[in-house]
Formats: structure tokens, sequence, C-alpha cells
């Protein structure tokens, strides 16, 4: 079964700055398109989605004009997700510019490394709401605890189409379970948040105690709140390689899906990506 991966970073030190990394040093080098390649082959991996990774101030149109121009040369990159300011009064200049990127399908801002009032401003909200006519997603990433925060978002811009990155970051590690499971519910039931990205849950775990058991709680949950039709996987390379390669969590979220059908899984691995970042 054919996986359309749609989460896919990519990085190189010595072209644009990602501050982010210097703290962690298994990720504080380059990872390029051959790393990934590597990374995925021998798998059923046959689309991937770049997705912007936090590059430092001012590089976002950069980088996403990089990434055009790698998806040019190799159609293994179908999409990007691009950065945006969506806080600066500039924003819809910096959309205009994007906008000639062929391959553009979403944009991200980072939220987990801003304050709880950061995406509240109606500069912020105003910008987010010019999206839909462009036919563009915005991808939500928000730590467990702004869960609250990121449904305050979503009902204040019901015409945008939310994904949201991560499972909403559960603290696996520390079994804050109830909480997050709580919070998570209520964002399912907005329907424009049209998928919940089933990705970077292995970053969460107690990574030297942890098996497929550990998660499987957790994506149970996901499931039972979104249904297939809205769930998409996503690689989270080569963050996930903080606690493992990238095959062992394609292999991992096999089991997790065991008991699935195959039309379940084509849902998750391919359809709805397809459908949703239109690739």
């Amino acid at each position: 079964m054919r996986i359309v991966d749609t989460h896919q970073h990519l990085w190189e030190l010595d072209r644009f700055q990602y501050s982010w990394t210097s703290g962690l040093p298994v990720l504080n080098r380059s990872f390029n398109l051959d790393d990934y390649r590597q990374a995925v082959a021998g798998t059923d991996v046959s689309k991937a989605i770049f997705m912007e990774c936090d590059v430092d101030a001012p590089h976002g149109l950069e980088e996403a004009r990089w990434a055009q121009l790698l998806a040019e040369e190799n159609p293994l990159i179908a999409g990007i997700v691009a950065t945006a300011s969506f806080e600066s009064e500039d924003f819809s200049g910096q959309l205009n510019r994007l906008l000639r990127l062929s391959k553009l399908r979403g944009l991200r801002r980072v939220l987990h490394t801003q304050d709880d009032g950061f995406s509240q401003s109606s500069t912020f909200r105003n910008n987010l709401r010019e999206l839909p006519q462009h036919g563009l997603v915005f991808d939500l990433c928000v730590l467990s605890r702004q869960l609250p925060v990121a449904v305050e978002l979503v009902k204040a811009c019901p015409e945008v189409s939310f994904v949201l990155d991560h499972c909403g970051v559960p603290d696996i590690k520390g079994g804050a379970f109830e909480s997050w499971s709580l919070q998570l519910s209520e964002l399912s039931q907005c329907a424009n948040v049209v998928a919940c990205k089933v990705s970077g849950l292995v970053a969460y775990v107690d990574r030297e105690n942890w098996n497929v058991d550990t998660l499987r709680p957790w994506f149970d949950r996901v499931v039972e709140l979104f249904g297939w039709d809205r769930l998409v996987w996503g690689g989270d390379w080569p963050v996930c390689t903080v606690t493992t390669d990238l095959k062992t969590w394609l292999e991992t979220s096999k089991e997790l899906c065991s008991g699935a059908s195959d039309s379940e899984l084509s849902k998750l691995y391919y359809q709805n990506a397809e459908r949703i970042y239109r690739v």
C-alpha cells in the first residue's frame, strides 16, 4: 500500500540557520533529500509533503523557494507547507510571494514555541482567514497544554481548514492521558479540523523504555475521536530520529493499525492526504 508522508523535514545548515537544533546534537546537522531517500528505502513511501522547519527569520520565503526547486527536480516531494509571519502586517505580501510556488499546499506558523496569546491577536486571525480563498490548509502545531488555545483559534476561523500536527503533542512519557484526551475531544468536534496527523508520537515517549503498547492507548483515542476519514500519517523525519529511525516508526504504525481494514488503512496512508494536500 502506498504511503504519503505528510510531514517531512529537510534542512541544510550551510544554507539556512535553524537555531532550535543547537540544543539537540542528534539534529544539529544537515538532513538532505538523499538522506531522506535512504531513510525510506525499501518502504511504501511514494510521496512526501515538505514541512517548513522553523527556520530562523527572515529566511522562510527562501526556504520555501528552495523546497520548490527540490520538488521540481524530485517528484517524491509532492507538496510544500511553508512558513509565514501571520503576526505581521506584511503577511499579504508574504503570501503573494509564496503563491508563486506551484507546489504550495499549506502554511504553518509553529505555535508551541510561542506564548499562548500569540495566535489570539486580530492580526494573526485576519491573516489566517486569507488561506481558504487560495485553497491552502493550516498545519496547527501546539503543545498539549495549548489545545484549549487551539480550540479558540479554530472556532474563530471556521472557514479555515486545519490539520493538527503530532496528535496535539501528548505527554506520553509523563502519562498525562486524561487532560490531553479531554482537550483533544473538544478540538475534534470542530468540523474545520479536517485531519489529525498521526506523527511525532515517538518523540514524546521515554526513549529508553517504550514499545507499541506504550503508544496504543493514545493512538486508539485519536482514531476514536477523529475516525479514519480525518487521519493522515506523517514520519516527522528527521525529528523522529531523536528516539528511533523512520522505518521503525513505520513498522510501529503498522502494528498500531493491525486491526484496521484495507479501506481504513488506505484513508490513513494516502487517500486523505491526497485530498487534503491536493497531491
